[in-house]
């Protein structure tokens, strides 16, 4: 059976840093209360001028320049994101309208924060089906305009941003699988721990349940993901989890015992981007050069929904 393995990335950032000091001149808060609750420094945040999609589509049109693919060459797109106000056109369509792309299937997915590893299974599914030979996958979200900039609670953790990765068939994958099995899940019961509701809708969430959750369920989940892809926690080469929070990425990655991999911090400068937050880490710890090609990495996305989705893939 095809296989497929993830062969550029891209990502984009709006211009305009929000910092914790800027956050306590509009609500109670300070850069102290901010960093050792959190962890996070800094944030990026659009203006009226930067919707999601043209966010999306910025991150997209450099992973395809680094993939060294023309739009048209894309047979499907898929873009994981929250914060599409309007139903349609979605925001699949409207990135390859900007992309000038051919006539791909076009779909959004939305499960929040673990939207981008979702999408990233399906892309691999889609493939190894032969319903697709190159895929976009794009996570995009634009958080600042669901925040509630009354609550420092939550204000506090969001910023705007997208990533995205090129994803094409690898018929000669063999064993050495460029995208590992995927291993997905939710808790239904407690899905109102994390929501985005309400006109115009606006983020909450229950902060102390999502952090015991984070840190005492997902450690032996994440573990199987390593498993299923036959890769131990000690030779993963990075990891990258949903840069939610400080205090819970680095609990979580230390349970995993990845003791030899570089992880992703990028919450600290970013904030949490919701499905924009893996693929703009993982773009920029390729970038930067931290992670060798063909190495291993841990990709795994929680929050929203309470749900899960991870597989370990091959650097590109």
């Amino acid at each position: 059976m095809t296989g497929s393995r993830v062969v550029a990335l891209g990502h984009y950032q709006p211009a305009k840093v929000l910092t914790n000091d800027d956050l306590a001149a509009m609500v109670d808060t300070s850069d102290e209360w901010i960093t050792s609750r959190v962890g996070i420094k800094t944030r990026h945040v659009g203006g009226p001028d930067e919707p999601v999609d043209e966010m999306a589509a910025y991150a997209g049109g450099k992973a395809l320049a680094a993939a060294g693919l023309r739009p048209a060459e894309i047979d499907l797109v898929l873009v994981a994101t929250s914060t599409a106000i309007d139903r349609s056109p979605s925001m699949s369509a409207r990135v390859a309208a900007r992309l000038g792309m051919g006539s791909p299937a076009v779909m959004d997915i939305n499960v929040v924060c673990s939207g981008f590893t979702h999408a990233l299974a399906t892309a691999d599914h889609a493939i190894r089906a032969g319903a697709a030979e190159r895929v976009l996958v794009i996570g995009a979200d634009k958080m600042a305009d669901i925040a509630d900039w009354t609550d420092r609670s939550t204000c506090v953790l969001l910023g705007d941003g997208a990533g995205a990765a090129v994803v094409v068939a690898d018929p000669d994958g063999g064993d050495r699988s460029g995208i590992g099995p995927v291993l997905w899940g939710s808790v239904p019961e407690m899905g109102n721990a994390v929501r985005i509701e309400g006109t115009p809708p606006r983020f909450a969430q229950e902060g102390q349940s999502v952090y015991r959750w984070a840190t005492t369920q997902l450690p032996p989940i994440a573990r199987k993901v390593c498993e299923k892809a036959g890769v131990a926690p000690e030779e993963l080469a990075a990891v990258v989890l949903h840069q939610a929070n400080l205090r819970i990425i680095e609990p979580v990655a230390r349970k995993i015992g990845a003791v030899n991999a570089v992880i992703a911090r990028d919450v600290v400068d970013s904030g949490n981007t919701s499905a924009a937050s893996i693929p703009m880490a993982l773009s920029k710890l390729v970038e930067r050069g931290e992670v060798q090609s063909g190495a291993p990495v841990l990709l795994f996305g929680f929050g929203g929904n309470l749900s899960y989705a991870g597989q370990v893939i091959r650097c590109p």
